[in-house]
């Protein structure tokens, strides 16, 4: 035949060669992590944080561009806003892009 069975017997896979042509997809996984995916968690962590400190008064834009005033915290998920002086609408609290300015804390009347 073609190949000789002394030959063919070396083919398989042996532990240091495998190793080494491993590496390279490490590395780039390592690189991945730490260049794209920690940082953007990172960056989600800290927007989860700022949607859930938000309270009234708050100035905010949304992901579509407008400038809001938070009226009322509804629940975990909503909040009411005042665009303009009398126009008041419901947003889902993720699509809060930034806050501006911060209200000072409501003061107990205690």
């Amino acid at each position: 035949m073609f190949i000789t069975p002394a030959y063919a017997q070396s083919a398989g896979a042996s532990g240091p060669d495998f190793l080494i042509s491993l590496l390279p997809f490490v590395a780039i996984f390592a690189i991945m992590w730490f260049l794209i995916i920690r940082p953007q968690r990172q960056r989600m962590k800290q927007h989860q944080e700022m949607v859930a400190n938000l309270r009234r008064g708050d100035t905010i834009v949304t992901s579509g561009g407008l400038i809001a005033k938070v009226a009322k915290v509804v629940d975990d998920g909503e909040l009411h806003v005042e665009l303009a002086e009398g126009v008041k609408v419901r947003i889902v609290r993720n699509m809060v892009q930034e806050v501006r300015s911060k209200s000072e804390p409501a003061k107990d009347n205690a």
